[in-house]
């Protein structure tokens, strides 16, 4: 495909939320851990090339480089990825509190930055054609001029972001969501093409997490909702079971926004909250400063705002800015207006915010985020029934189908049970007779001896299940073993752990001393954080 001109940031973030399996995160980050035996960070960078992006850049703390590089030269599924190949950044000031937004303010990756970008979690799971996208937010959010001008101010594009239904035909318990409302946007009149996502975007008004939500509804007794909101858009979509796929296509200025506003912390819930109440609340635009950043003019923004403290005026438009404090543009902007399709416009307004809401239907292609051990599973599980390349016509192959659902059938001796429409096994997996397997994903390298019987388990690579083991719902980590005789029904198992043979255990979480100690500690750590953090400042409104 041609280049977009875009750079691709993929956050490989500690991965706090997989204790049991990045109890060392030096050794074993999060961005590592296999979904459906591929390395998760496969992909994001797939969907990058997918949407024509080729320069990608892995960001991750210091601690965690090495293990990422050398997977970056080791791993099958990594090496084989074209080039030019995914850059490695580790920032010297990124550790495992440094919010999403934070990260952008640091000079590593201020430098990185000569363009407009796309960030991404490690975690995503899109199956979704990314070209797609990319081509619904240059028609109704990118601005000609910034594309093809000089890249002098006032600035116009806008940027998008991506939301996608939890309650699928296979929710996941407990999953997070996100409180977004949206208004919707002008369709075009003439007949679209059928696999355009534009019938899917709308205009997003406000965004914070759900559980937020909650303690401000606890807080008010009821659902605040501003006038300013409902004068400026009659028409409001609110969503409460969708989430943020953190999914941002950003316009290179917003940097230099991000950058003045020390007080944003993450894009998702401060960068792109903030930015959609600021096209319908009066006077944010300039007191956010977002204002003096598109007209060139950067300052501090002189006053603290706190998004409770605004008084709501009648709106002039739905997409122009409320600041009824700012001045014309400045005379040399004003002089270098023309006509045409480069035209700057004479002031700065506030550039739209785009909301891409997945469709939630049966045969909607997979969009999910898999940041905790139970969609770490389904996901898997999920994918292994794709069918493989090998059984499926070229054109309809899903990206993330594998070659063959059982890469090394030598390895499977006679008289054993295998459902391989809803299984994969991995190179050099030795199963022996007796045993059934139906519903799982097994590593590389890994044994199941014989009488084994595993359904809708994941095994890392080089796992060992012992003779006449009962297996269910369970993962286990890389290297680890389950002794004769065990029956684990909804557990987890750390990396490196020998389980006791004959064990039985429900609902679990098997961990060495030391893990057990370090995911508390983990624990004590965020509860002690939650307490230091004003709540006025977390909540969008």
């Amino acid at each position: 495909m041609p280049t977009t001109g875009l750079q691709a940031l993929i956050l490989c973030g500690p991965g706090s939320s997989f204790p049991t399996f990045t109890s060392n995160p030096d050794e074993n980050p999060k961005a590592l851990l296999p979904i459906a035996n591929r390395p998760m960070v496969w992909y994001p960078i797939d969907f990058c090339y997918r949407t024509g992006i080729t320069d990608i850049t892995l960001i991750c703390p210091p601690s965690a480089a090495g293990a990422i590089t050398t997977a970056l030269n080791t791993n099958p599924f990594l090496t084989a990825l074209p080039h030019p190949r995914p850059d490695l950044v580790a920032p010297t000031g990124l550790d495992q509190n440094t919010g999403t937004a934070e990260i952008l303010r640091l000079p590593e990756i201020r430098e990185l930055i000569t363009s407009d970008f796309i960030v991404l979690p490690c975690d995503l799971v899109c199956e979704l054609a990314g070209d797609k996208l990319l081509q619904a937010w240059m028609v109704k959010a990118a601005s000609l001029p910034d594309l093809l001008g000089d890249g002098e101010p006032p600035y116009c594009s806008g940027g998008l972001g991506v939301w996608y239904e939890t309650k699928t035909s296979t929710p996941v318990k407990g999953e997070e969501t996100d409180f977004i409302i949206t208004t919707p946007m002008p369709m075009p009149t003439v007949p679209m093409p059928k696999d355009t996502l534009l019938p899917h975007l709308s205009y997003l008004t406000y965004s914070m997490p759900k559980d937020s939500l909650v303690d401000l509804m606890d807080e008010k007794k009821s659902l605040p909702i501003r006038h300013g909101l409902l004068r400026s858009h009659p028409k409001l979509r609110m969503l409460t079971s969708h989430r943020d796929a953190h999914i941002y296509i950003l316009p290179k200025w917003i940097l230099e926004f991000i950058q003045d506003n020390e007080r944003l912390e993450t894009i998702g819930e401060d960068v792109i909250g903030w930015w959609a109440k600021a096209n319908w609340e009066t006077g944010l635009f300039g007191k956010l400063g977002m204002k003096k950043v598109i007209e060139g003019h950067r300052e501090k923004p002189e006053v603290e705002v706190s998004l409770r403290d605004h008084v709501d005026s009648p709106p002039n438009s739905p997409w122009r800015t409320r600041d009824t404090l700012g001045t014309s543009p400045p005379a040399h902007l004003r002089e270098r207006q023309s006509d045409g399709l480069l035209a700057k416009p004479r002031e700065a307004n506030v550039p739209p915010i785009l909301a891409y809401i997945h469709p939630s239907r049966d045969d909607a292609l997979l969009l999910r985020r898999v940041d905790t051990a139970q969609l770490l599973l389904a996901i898997s599980l999920q994918l292994a029934k794709l069918p493989s390349i090998e059984e499926a016509v070229s054109e309809t192959a899903s990206p993330f189908a594998h070659a063959k659902k059982v890469a090394y059938p030598e390895g499977v001796k006679p008289r054993t049970t295998i459902t391989r429409q809803d299984c994969l096994i991995a190179e050099n997996v030795m199963v022996e007779e007796k045993t059934s397997i139906k519903e799982s994903v097994i590593g590389a390298n890994c044994q199941i001896k014989e009488g084994a019987k595993l359904f809708q388990c994941l095994l890392m690579d080089g796992v060992v299940v012992g003779k006449g083991c009962k297996l269910t719902r369970c993962i286990l980590g890389k290297r680890s073993e389950v002794g004769e005789g065990s029956t684990l029904t909804d557990c987890e198992v750390q990396e490196n752990l020998l389980v006791e043979p004959r064990t039985e255990d429900k609902d679990n979480k098997l961990m060495s001393s030391s893990g057990m100690e370090a995911s508390e500690q983990e624990m004590q750590d965020a509860l002690e954080e939650f307490d230091e953090e004003d709540g006025d400042d977390a909540l969008l409104g």
